[in-house]
């Protein structure tokens, strides 16, 4: 049987609790203040704790402080007639469970102290325990997988990173490929040399020639000083082009000769400058059917693919995802200063089973929206927010041999978009695109949002 402390100074109000409570199975103890409240955690050891915030002594702030210091595990709500922000924001930082303001409406608060029991079970029957000082896993620039395609990418990675040769990185968007990349770079012989990212989707023809090879002064409306390019920041390091396969078919000419030649000259520029950076590419597309619908030059994607690394998307190889959720949460806690170190087994099971169209990415997004509003120390079910779209096998979506590539881009971009309800922001994070590209495709496939409801705002 559970036990439920509750610190309250007023009389009327621990009556009211009484009642309130008398309808759980649960062994109740009530003190009158905080000192009273803190001298009967030791001899009680209660699983919630119900506290006022304003006291007179020992405040609820201060029990929670001390509380958690006793055992982190115990679960507390603060119950106060103060809407006060800044308390509210300090006791969610100091990891209480919720914060209730009075006059308590009975339905809400007993669902809100049953919830705060189970999470308090839940901290002792769990799947994964997560620790800080776990060896298994490193933060940075790490790749986490066990599956047999894993293993072959990383030899492929062991045996690309010892030399400078051009790399052609193919995934689905958000499996990690420029991930990847820094390692590739971090790891071999341009791990002292500078690590320069370029999207080239995220620019317009104009500015991506200039944020590539830099420009002169004068040399357009607006260049009022030289610029130097990604090319010539790289050095003798790895300049990184991601969704290679969006530029045009201008800049695929000059990147061809840049390639060839190891040399380019900037915008309005005379002077030539050598390209000594190794060059990483990547795609989310696959770049052989464009070349043989005319839509990306053969002889520069050959000169790009001199090693290819293809990357599996989450879907094949599901028994890394466990490990990917410990590896997430360690990193997210570091970064948001949380404790979230246990993961149920049916909240392991429900993230394991699902599909992550949009990938780790996807996963690692997901699972920060669900430290964020978590309440404990538990990974809970009902804060793993995941996309209603209808699950597809690859046959059943990728293997539509009647369908050009547009068309499957188009399918799929509709698909996206209309499980988030248009919401742009989520549906670029799913696909792993920027919002210029997002609309460009709106626009390209005549692509309308149709809402069911009788009004459209």
């Amino acid at each position: 049987m559970e036990t439920i402390l509750v610190i309250e100074d007023n009389e009327m109000m621990r009556a009211t609790l009484r009642i309130f409570l008398s309808e759980l199975n649960c062994r109740l103890v009530f003190a009158e203040n905080g000192e009273r409240g803190l001298e009967l955690l030791e001899n009680e050891y209660p699983d919630l704790v119900i506290t006022d915030l304003m006291m007179p002594g020992i405040n609820g702030i201060e029990v929670l402080e001390k509380v958690k210091k006793f055992d982190r595990n115990i679960q507390i709500l603060i119950v106060t007639a103060f809407e006060d922000f800044q308390s509210t924001i300090k006791a969610m930082q100091m990891g209480a469970y919720d914060y209730i303001k009075k006059p308590l409406e009975l339905d809400q608060f007993i669902t809100t102290v049953k919830r705060a029991l189970e999470c308090r079970v839940l901290s002792e029957r769990v799947a994964i325990a997560i620790s800080e000082d776990s060896n298994d896993f490193r933060i940075d620039n790490s790749i986490i997988g066990n599956h047999p395609s894993m293993h072959e990418l990383y030899k492929k990675v062991g045996k690309v990173s010892v030399n400078r040769v051009n790399i052609l990185i193919q995934g689905e968007s958000g499996t990690g490929k420029e991930l990847i990349t820094k390692v590739i770079h971090y790891s071999g012989v341009t791990k002292d040399s500078p690590f320069v990212a370029v999207n080239c989707s995220a620019l317009s023809e104009s500015l991506l020639e200039s944020e590539l090879f830099g420009h002169v002064k004068g040399a357009f409306t607006g260049a009022i000083k030289d610029k130097k390019g990604k090319f010539e920041l790289a050095g003798d390091g790895t300049i990184f082009l991601d969704e290679i396969s969006e530029i045009s078919p201008n800049l695929q000419v000059k990147l061809l000769r840049v390639l060839q030649e190891k040399e380019f000259e900037k915008v309005g520029g005379e002077t030539t400058i050598p390209m000594r950076a190794r060059v990483v590419a990547a795609t989310n597309k696959n770049l052989s059917e464009l070349v043989s619908k005319g839509l990306f030059r053969s002889d520069l994607f050959y000169r790009l693919q001199v090693f290819t690394i293809d990357v599996p998307p989450l879907r094949e190889r599901k028994d890394d995802i466990p490990n990917l959720v410990v590896h997430f949460l360690m990193k997210i806690n570091k970064e948001l200063h949380k404790n979230i170190s246990k993961v149920p087994y049916n909240v392991m099971e429900m993230l394991s089973n699902y599909e992550w169209v949009g990938n780790v990415r996807e996963l690692e997004n997901t699972l920060l929206q669900a430290v964020v509003l978590a309440k404990g120390d538990v990974l809970e079910k009902e804060y793993i927010l995941l996309q209603n779209t209808p699950q597809r096998t690859p046959s059943e979506y990728y293997g539509k041999a009647n369908l050009s590539l547009a068309e499957i881009e188009k399918e799929h971009i509709k698909l996206v978009l209309d499980s988030v309800k248009w919401n742009k922001e989520k549906a670029c994070r799913i696909l792993g695109i920027t919002r210029p590209t997002l609309n460009a495709r709106i626009e390209q496939y005549a692509l309308t949002y149709v809402c069911n409801s009788q009004y459209v705002a």
